[in-house]
């Protein structure tokens, strides 16, 4: 895991949220890449170049921002940048050869009552790329002693959807769980644990619940995480929360790192 994307946005815990994006770089020995992404907003006869003006108000802000934490040895790269937040960030992913998004739960919002704001959920949701992490606001860096993957079907058809996680088994040496959940869509074949995963894990158990957030609700605290790991498709763990991209703490919250796979198939 050597480059890391953290997007940014105008929420009161960005600093805190940066601070841990550079303790976890610092860690892996990853190179942090904070991007803000803004858009130009035209009016018919308007004389004024307003690129310019917000390209330079973007630059400041991040600047500001990374004056306020420690960014000790890591190498940071803070890049203002215009366009649609999800094709932009595809483009950064790419270019820079992004290994991990860094997410807060709410980049703009200051409603007490999301868990994930409509920018960070559209991240989540839309954006086809690396591997997400979710971190609590707040949340202090530490060392990762406990996962619990949460899967409804372990099959396996992408290249390097685990490579995430075998870094993080990798560097952390932590004691990893895989929590499979048969749903009313379970399918003949979706509790195969291929060679890959299974070389993961160090136990495994089944559970049979309505959907994969049960699941892990009713197992949660016999596996005490300290990281979640789920998977983003199309009918998977967040589908039906993640509609309309904001989700609220009644529906979904986690005081731990969320590790959002891009999809096993």
């Amino acid at each position: 895991m050597k480059n890391i994307l953290v997007p940014v946005g105008t929420s009161q815990n960005t600093v805190s949220h940066l601070q841990y994006a550079v303790d976890f770089a610092e860690a892996f020995g990853a190179k942090l890449y904070i991007v803000h992404i803004y858009k130009v907003f035209t009016k018919a006869g308007t004389m004024i170049n307003l690129d310019h003006i917000l390209e330079q108000e973007s630059k400041d802000f991040l600047n500001n921002l990374v004056s306020k934490i420690d960014t000790k040895k890591v190498e940071v790269i803070v890049k203002a940048l215009k366009g649609d937040l999800i094709d932009t960030l595809e483009m950064v992913c790419k270019a820079a050869k992004i290994d991990l998004i860094l997410i807060q739960p709410r980049t703009n919002s200051i409603r007490e009552e999301v868990f994930l704001g409509k920018t960070s959920g559209k991240i989540i949701k839309q954006m086809k790329g690396p591997a997400s992490l979710i971190v609590p606001e707040g949340y202090i860096y530490k060392p990762i002693h406990n996962i619990l993957i949460a899967l409804k079907s372990a099959i396996v058809k992408k290249d390097n959807v685990l490579e995430p996680l075998k870094d993080f088994r990798d560097f952390y040496k932590p004691k990893v769980d895989l929590l499979l959940v048969k749903t009313p869509f379970h399918n003949e074949g979706d509790f195969d644990v291929n060679e890959t995963l299974s070389s993961l894990v160090d136990n495994i158990s089944t559970t049979e619940n309505a959907t994969t957030f049960q699941g892990v609700l009713r197992h949660y605290e016999s596996h005490n995480p300290d990281l979640l790991c789920v998977v983003r498709r199309k009918r998977g763990f967040f589908t039906k929360k993640w509609e309309k991209n904001v989700i609220l703490k009644k529906d979904f919250s986690s005081d731990i790192p969320v590790l959002v796979l891009s999809g096993l198939k």
